[in-house]
């Protein structure tokens, strides 16, 4: 049943499973390409803020030995001093000024200026003036103190700003990777609505090929974006689940539209219940009747037969024998009579002999004669049946779409019974029905004996049409 849906629906899940797979792959290249250029930034920064440390360290040693010479050349110049034989006193006195002065290079410029100005006085103007050439150099060393402070402070600013606007960098560049790479370290894919044009595609011919009806094709496909484009969902197992789920919420989604239990419905009911059958002429209409009350009787109801379609002739004769065959009640009036009178007597005869369910015929009717379809409209206004079923073949497809609508404006329907589905190959009527109508399919019919009736369970239909069982 519905072998060539099958197929159809297989290839587009081949299809939609190899874009996921393949964009899945795709995301996992990206995120490990960014991670590698990423290491390589990271080793270049590490690189780059050991390169001013090693040049510090070497401007560190001029210094050093720039102050031994120094201390050297002060010695010298004590030495003479304490030889020149006259007296010791100022000479002692300028050597231990010149002493503090070395002593203490960070002092003050104005600290400085007044102790010249002391030892001055003190050793005349005649005496060899050394001390203010070691005051000159001890006021050099300490700004080149101050100067190599102030620039290990800038490299080290420096060095922050770096840090900061790689940080910076790091952060722009990663933001626009946050998606894949949390897709691909959290198991999860996400499939871009591009990556899919062609399968949809593929699958919207592929149902209007099954004689699916238009909006019932664009209904499943809009439900398909909705599961699948830019949403994001667990790569576990295989990307076929994915598929698998959007697939099978987007049939789920039309065709089990208006499901209700109907054997709750008839056992629920206030008795007794009263269903019509509509549907046009050589559907099955007489057959599906006689199978329902098969499938009554199965389950404790009793039921009475009333033959409403009194313009064909050789009706009262069909519907007679699987009557007796079944060994339930007919109701039948003469060739010709009105259909809303034989129903009337039924639901009379149901109520006297405590029959459950009454299941009236109706003649077959064309969608398009007026005449014919005003009569089942007084049928739904003389009898006020508790449920009325629709009747066509699966086969049909699109017109059989066309002619539910039309039946249920005349007389609103509750629910199809689709017959021959097991000839049927295509599926457009049974995923369409529903959804054109908002009623939902009850029954299928497959085959000619009175078991063959089997009750429409939209998950098990979309489970078989998807290989889920």
């Amino acid at each position: 049943m519905f072998d060539g849906l099958k197929e159809k629906l297989g290839r587009f899940r081949k299809d939609a499973e190899e874009v996921a797979e393949e964009n899945a792959e795709a995301v996992e290249a990206d995120v490990e390409a960014d991670a590698d250029a990423e290491a390589d930034a990271d080793a270049e920064a590490d690189a780059e803020t050991a390169e001013p440390s090693e040049a510090t360290a070497g401007a560190a040693e001029p210094d050093a030995e720039a102050v031994e010479a120094a201390t050297e050349e002060r010695g010298d110049s004590e030495t003479p001093a304490t030889e020149s034989g006259g007296s010791s006193g100022p000479a002692t006195a300028d050597a231990d000024t010149n002493a503090t002065a070395a002593a203490a290079p960070t002092t003050d410029a104005a600290s400085e200026t007044d102790d010249a100005d002391v030892v001055e006085g003190e050793v005349g103007t005649g005496s060899d003036a050394t001390p203010a050439p070691e005051a000159t150099s001890a006021d050099e060393r300490a700004a080149a103190d101050v100067e190599r402070e102030t620039e290990t402070a800038t490299d080290t600013e420096r060095g922050s700003d770096g840090d900061d606007e790689r940080e910076s960098e790091e952060s722009t560049t990663g933001f626009g990777l946050a998606k894949k790479a949390k897709s691909a370290v959290r198991g999860r894919v996400v499939i871009e609505e591009e990556d899919l044009e062609d399968p949809l595609w593929e699958l919207e011919m592929a149902l209007l090929e099954s004689d699916v009806e238009m909006s019932v094709a664009e209904a499943i496909l809009d439900q398909i974006r909705t599961e699948l484009v830019g949403q994001e969902r667990k790569f576990t197992e295989s990307t076929g689940d994915l598929v698998d789920e959007a697939l099978r919420d987007a049939l789920l989604s039309v065709i089990g539209v208006g499901q209700f239990d109907f054997d709750r419905r008839v056992t629920e009911a206030e008795k007794p219940l009263v269903i019509v059958f509509t549907g046009i002429n050589g559907v099955g209409k007489t057959t599906s009747i006689a199978k329902l009350a098969n499938y009554l009787d199965e389950r404790g109801f009793s039921s009475v037969i009333a033959n409403g379609d009194t313009y064909r002739a050789g009706a009262n004769e069909q519907m007679r024998e699987h009557a007796e065959t079944l060994d339930t009640k007919l109701i039948a009036h003469e060739q010709g009579g009105d259909p809303a009178a034989v129903i009337y007597d039924a639901v009379e005869y149901a109520e006297a002999n405590d029959v459950d369910v009454v299941l009236g015929d109706t003649a077959g009717r064309l969608h398009t004669s007026d005449d014919l379809m005003e009569q089942l409209a007084k049928i739904d206004r003389v009898v006020d049946p508790d449920m009325t079923l629709f009747v066509d073949e699966a086969v049909a497809g699109q017109d059989a779409v066309n002619r539910a609508r039309e039946f249920d404006d005349a007389a609103e329907i509750d629910g199809a019974i689709l017959t021959k589905a097991d000839a049927d190959s295509q599926g457009g009527a049974a995923i369409s029905v529903a959804y054109v109508t908002g009623k939902p399919i009850l029954f299928l019919g497959t085959g000619q004996g009175y078991d063959d009736l089997q009750r429409f369970d939209p998950e098990e239909l979309v489970d078989d049409l998807l290989g889920l069982e």
